[in-house]
Parts: structure tokens; sequence; C-alpha cells
């Protein structure tokens, strides 16, 4: 008899090695072999980028299937033997772990990877979670993998989802510089966007398909849609041997960390947070590029930061001005000693624009040139022809702003993973269905 499986990994790779997604692709080859059915393509989920712990882009995997009730202790001893082999265990702090479940995912799972993607779970709560609704997990080493584990299993991508075509080095070439072509890569992106994003950074001219690490993954395609992804691949020049490749459906682009809150003084260290406030300082450069500013509300202020890697974006922070009411998104870093909590700002919406006005003294009635001030509430003076005026007020002009109301964000390279790009906005899913294509991996 047939049941429905899930398995969550977590930690298995280090700034050194590894990949969480290339164990998941191993093992899609290897549990089709002995019959498993998948139900889903793997996931790929994202968690709370702001957790000081993380190893690079914070990611877990979760494997659905359907297999024989008899062959289930032969999928977990697969899976273990698998992450053994391909986690770094000599790492410190690599701390792989892997959760079963059999049926239907609890409800309250869900809640507890919405939590992990958007705020900090200890370890004693991810224990208390896993038996209280009789998960096995197995902890090669430490414990700290079984958060990432457990939030995998929970997210079941209900809401808005995308998708990612990972291709694969050959162990031989991990290491070495990636051997993908920048200009298919330019074109790929201009034929296939809208529905495939974050491809190339145009301003700094910069291929962003391809990570820059000892890692197993040549490139990475994101888009909405397998179909997309296919094509897109078919494009793309490249002189290395690809050892496989595999689509997962995952959260990248969809904001899902992003937590609206209701006041400034509910924003806390390690959360992404959207928050709205009024600018309150002019924007101030530091040493470093930076561009730091302040907005409040009734409830109190916090520091936000455009950091040097954002490139042209700190431009138009640059531009606001005390009085202009804006939207933050972004993570919270906790207070030093120099500064406060401070916003890392991922994208920044402009509600209101203040009315910026400067006032001049008025020109001479008669040769039309700027008159001089006789003193406060003396009136004017033309210093060329010597007329003189009562009026004591200056005039009033309305300078245009630079800025218009909108949203705006850094370019891509800037981007986190969960970042949704301006490109996704208007497509969102909704709850929508979705179907393996026929070819979804290979081998």
């Amino acid at each position: 008899m047939e049941q429905i499986c899930h398995i969550g990994i977590d930690d298995t790779d280090s700034p050194r090695m590894g990949c969480t997604t290339y164990i998941a692709a191993l093992l899609v080859e290897k549990l089709e072999r002995i019959g498993c059915k998948f139900i889903d393509y793997p996931n790929l989920i994202r968690l709370n980028p702001n957790v000081p712990w993380k190893t690079r882009g914070n990611g877990a995997v979760a494997l659905r299937f359907k297999c024989l009730n008899h062959r289930f202790e032969e999928v977990k001893s697969i899976v273990l033997k698998v992450v053994k082999e391909n986690s770094d265990l000599n790492y410190p702090k690599t701390d792989p772990a892997i959760a079963f479940l059999k049926g239907e995912i609890p409800k309250a799972l869900f809640l507890f990877a919405k939590k992990a993607t958007q705020n900090v779970i200890s370890i004693k709560e991810a224990e208390k979670t896993a038996e209280l609704f009789n998960i096995e997990v197995n902890l090669i080493k430490g414990k700290r993998g079984i958060i990432g584990a457990l939030a995998a299993l929970g997210e079941t991508l209900q809401n808005d989802y995308t998708y990612e075509l990972i291709a694969y080095r050959t162990i031989e070439n991990r290491g070495t510089k990636r051997k993908v072509d920048e200009e298919s890569v330019k074109k790929m992106d201009e034929l296939t966007k809208p529905l495939t994003f974050n491809n190339y950074d145009y301003e700094k001219r910069r291929v962003l398909i391809t990570p820059r690490g000892k890692d197993p993954i040549l490139f990475g395609i994101r888009g909405e849609n397998p179909f997309i992804l296919i094509e897109a691949f078919k494009m793309l020049k490249f002189y290395e041997e690809v050892e496989r490749w595999v689509i997962f459906r995952t959260n990248q682009g969809t904001d899902m960390h992003l937590r609206k809150v209701n006041f400034i003084s509910e924003v806390s260290p390690y959360q992404p947070v959207i928050v709205t406030g009024e600018v309150a300082t002019q924007p101030n450069t530091i040493p470093g590029g930076h561009v730091i500013f302040k907005i409040k509300d009734e409830s109190g202020e916090v520091e936000c930061a455009a950091y040097e890697p954002t490139g042209k974006f700190r431009n138009i922070i640059r531009k606001l001005t005390p009085g202009d009411l804006v939207e933050v998104a972004g993570g919270v870093r906790p207070s030093t000693k120099n500064h406060g909590e401070t916003i890392n700002v991922e994208k920044i919406r402009i509600l209101r624009l203040i009315e910026k006005n400067i006032y001049l003294n008025p020109l001479c009635e008669k040769c039309e040139k700027r008159m001089k001030s006789l003193g406060r509430n003396q009136g004017f003076k033309c210093e060329k022809c010597g007329f003189k005026t009562s009026k004591k007020e200056k005039i009033k002009i309305k300078v245009e702003r630079e800025l218009k109301e909108g949203l705006y964000m850094p370019p891509p390279r800037a981007h986190r993973h969960l970042t949704k790009p301006e490109s996704r906005y208007g497509r969102e899913k909704h709850g929508e269905l979705f179907k393996l294509i026929e070819k979804w991996h290979e081998p």
C-alpha cells in the first residue's frame, strides 16, 4: 500500500563546500529508482535571511512523494547515507538534520514554517514541535539543522511561489571559474523576461545566475513556471559538463519573509519587517558609502540604511527629506556601539512627498535685480538703483521634487533570495495548482 511521505533536510553545507539542494537532486534520482513517485517538485524553502547563524542563503529543502509502506525504511537509509556523504561534517557550524513525516502536514507545522521565515526560532521550540507531531528527526552532529528541516516540511507553498532550475557541476570542476557565456545570459534574459528574473545586472555588467563559491551549482535560473525555465536553459551557452539538473518549486522572489508591523516600536532585531514612518532626518552618507536616515511615528523612531552594494538606489534615498512619508522593508540589524537597531533597506515605497520650498528676496520693480534685506521686518533695497520696498516677506518658490511617489528597489545584484523583484508585482500566485511536467530533472 502507498503512503505520502515528506522529508525535510537542512544545514548540510558550509562556506567552503556543499549545497543542500544538491543533496535533494541526488535523492530525486535515487528515490525514483526504487519506485518513489514524486507529487511535487523538490521544495527549496528560504528561511529568515537575518538569522546570525545562517550559511549563505539559509535554504532548506523538502521532498514529497508516494512510496510503498515496506519501502520506507529503505528510503530513510538512502537519505541518511546521501546526507552524510555530501555534508561538510568537518566544519564546526554544519549540523545536518533530516525530518521524516508521513501523511498530511499539520496546520501548526505550516505556522512553524512561517515563523521560521519571518522570525527567530529556538532549537527547544523545534524539538517540542517535532515531538508534538511525532516527526522523526535524525541529527548527524549538532541540533541547529532541526529548525530548517521542520520548516521545509511545513512550508507547502500554498500561496505565492516561483521556480528555479538548478544545474550542477561535475566534481572535478568545483572550485574553478564557472564557464557560462555572458552574452548568452543577456540574450536569454531579454527573450524570457519578465517570466524569468534576476538573470543579469546591467549596471555592473554581472551575471547573476552563477554563484561565486566552491559549491556544486553551475547556475540557477529563476522564473514563473517550469516551461519558461526549460526554454531559458536551452538558450544558455556553457563550456563545461552539467552533471545533473533539477527544477525546484520555491518561495524565492515572493517577499514571504517580510512582516508588516503597525508601529516602529514593534521592530525587533533579526526580523524582516515592513514599517511605515515619516522621514525624521536628512539622509547622510557615511564612510564606506552607506546612506543612513531615520524614520519616526508616534511610537518612536528607527535608523534605516541603504548600504553601498545597493548602488544607485542610494541616490533615491539621498533625495528624501524630513516629512516625507515612506514604507520601508528590510531586515533589522541589532544595536551596535555606534548605531541603534537599523533596518537594512531592501525596498522603499514613497507614500507622500512634502512640498519643498525656497525663500528668496523679491526682485526690484525697476531693474529686476534681486534686492537685499534691510534687516528683520525692515523691507528690501536694490543695491543697483537704490529702489526700496516696504514688503517684509521673502517670496516663496516651490521646488520641483526629483522623486515621485511609488516603489523603489536596489539593482538585482543586491536582492536577497526572498526579495520580490519589481517584475513579479501583479504576477503573484494565489493558491494556484501546479503540475509536474514530463521532464523536470536529469538524470
